[in-house]
């Protein structure tokens, strides 16, 4: 049995075009939530406790202050002469909230010129990081 194929018949095919664009983005999309998630916990600091807490939102800036006195800026460490230059920009786009998180056996008087620092770059309200009472971070 001898098949015969017809001279102008079209061949089939397939565009792999979309299905890469789909495969990029959904790629994208899973490195920048990844990414997101793991900012507000990247640095080991001993929060102190409270009764009750509040999610933080993503668009705010984090000042850390670890027990050893050293500053982080959303993860990135910089000094108390930097941080107001560093900081104003990103106020502008939390509205004038900061997160401070400091370590709970840290210095009192660090944390105190950091919102000193935070106020001068125009920083309008605090939000202080807490971990629950039963002991999970925030």
């Amino acid at each position: 049995m001898r098949r015969r194929f017809r001279e102008g018949g079209d061949a089939v095919t397939f565009d792999f075009a979309p299905m890469v664009d789909i495969v990029l983005l959904l790629l994208i999309f899973f490195f920048l939530t990844s990414s997101l998630g793991a900012r507000q916990n990247a640095l080991p600091l001993d929060l102190p406790r409270a009764s009750t807490t509040v999610q933080e939102t993503p668009a705010l800036p984090i000042v850390s202050v670890d027990q050893a006195g050293k500053l982080f800026l959303n993860g990135k460490e910089t000094t108390l002469t930097k941080l107001g230059g560093q900081l104003k920009p990103l106020l502008t786009a939390s509205g004038g909230v900061v997160g401070l998180r400091a370590d709970e056996r840290g210095n009192y008087g660090t944390v105190v010129r950091v919102m000193d620092e935070i106020k001068k770059a125009g920083g309008e309200r605090l939000a202080l990081g807490t971990r629950t009472a039963q002991g999970g971070g925030k």
